[in-house]
């Protein structure tokens, strides 16, 4: 796990950790911090999983690599990576390696640009800025992963009632 954030453009919080021994986040834990570098974050997750799995033997590599990109706000201070270059890696891990990628976010307008960053339509969803908004959103990811690590699905695309849950969210108003 990766936060990124202006104060700290690449923290890595977690890395290839088993999820159970991962603790849960907190507001203490973790707390977004100014600009928002998601060019740069992405490109250098790439960049680092690829060289992690690399280094493992065949046999211990996973046999799904999921990124999920998080954010609460549009790419405004990336420094290091362009669209066209992160486009470009996403494209080449999706095809060559089979690795998904998936975009949540509370700025709409930042889906848009997750899709010219290359994600995939259907695994791109924006949720409401309301705690329901954000805890149908993890639920729908979740639900996902699940399906993808029990070998029920491997297309991690949120459906019409993923976003209907988030339209009547920010139809409430809440």
């Amino acid at each position: 796990m990766v936060q990124f954030d202006s104060q700290d453009p690449y923290e890595v919080v977690h890395n290839c950790q088993p999820i159970g021994l991962v603790p849960r986040l907190t507001r203490e834990t973790f707390v977004p911090r100014g600009g928002t570098p998601l060019l740069d974050a992405v490109g250098r997750l790439i960049n680092d999983q690829e060289a992690v799995l690399a280094r493992l033997k065949k046999a211990s590599r996973p046999e799904h690599v999921v990124v999920t990109i998080i954010t609460d706000g549009q790419e405004n201070a990336s420094r290091e990576f362009n669209r066209q270059q992160v486009a470009a890696m996403i494209k080449a891990r999706e095809e060559k390696s089979g690795w998904k990628f998936v975009f949540l976010s509370a700025d709409l307008a930042a889906v848009s640009d997750a899709l010219a960053d290359g994600v995939q339509m259907q695994r791109a969803m924006a949720f409401d800025k309301t705690s329901q908004g954000t805890a149908d959103a993890m639920g729908a990811l979740s639900e996902k992963l699940a399906s993808l690590r029990a070998r029920k699905s491997v297309d991690l695309a949120f459906d019409a009632h993923d976003r209907e849950k988030q339209e009547n969210e920010k139809r409430r108003g809440n």
